[in-house]
């Protein structure tokens, strides 16, 4: 559990240094940061990793770090550049799934005998395609909405506690959709949703301090 915390640690770490750097170089760090951790999470989904009792994807990680870059935009650079960055996510999302589509049916040369392993590590199903892409457009509209609700509401005070209960409950509606969409019929999905929800909410509470560092940074 201690290497789970170093390296959710370590990603919202960086996450907030381009978060940072971009303050200098332009929104596009940000907007890069979180395709890219969009794009990544949906690679690594296929891998299933132990979590406390539970089995979550590995992609949970990266994906639950784009919320704090979802916060960040509206924060610092408004909802219209955060929808922005949400929509370039989705479509890099349909880009990339349709590259491992191309690659997975190609022939492979005569000497490559790895198409079986290939095909099961990168190959998805419908169900878990649409799920994320249903999960993903909902959750984050969500939370880029929830953020600047909040943020008008406290007139741009209580910055964690915007924060947080705006990535909770995108996380939330994030969770049930993905979960629902994906395996209902085939697994019980109560205890793969507390799983998910309850590594969603560990980053999601963990990534508080990160936003007021990087504030630190913005507000010089």
């Amino acid at each position: 559990m201690l290497d789970l915390l170093i390296y959710i640690l370590a990603l919202l770490f960086f996450v907030s240094l381009i978060a940072i750097l971009a303050k200098k170089q332009g929104v596009e760090l940000i907007i890069g940061a979180f395709v890219g951790l969009i794009v990544i999470s949906n690679v690594v989904a296929n891998k299933l990793v132990s979590f406390w009792s539970f089995a979550i994807p590995a992609g949970i990680i990266a994906y639950s770090a784009s919320f704090l870059l979802t916060d960040i935009l509206v924060e610092f650079y408004g909802k219209k550049i955060a929808k922005k960055a949400v929509w370039s996510g989705f479509f890099a999302s349909i880009l990339s799934l349709a590259v491992i589509f191309i690659a997975i049916e190609w022939q492979g040369a005569s000497f490559w005998g790895y198409q079986e392993q290939f095909s099961l590590v990168l190959g998805n199903t419908w169900r878990i395609v649409l799920a994320s892409v249903v999960a993903y457009i909902s959750s984050q509209t969500h939370d880029i909405w929830s953020f600047a609700f909040w943020k008008k509401k406290t007139k741009s005070k209580h910055l964690w506690f915007r924060n947080n209960l705006s990535t909770t409950i995108s996380q939330a509606i994030d969770t049930v959709i993905f979960v629902v969409i994906a395996f209902y019929g085939l697994f019980p999905i109560l205890p793969i949703m507390i799983g998910l929800f309850i590594a969603k909410l560990l980053v999601a509470v963990l990534d508080t301090p990160f936003i007021y560092f990087v504030r630190y940074f913005y507000s010089k």
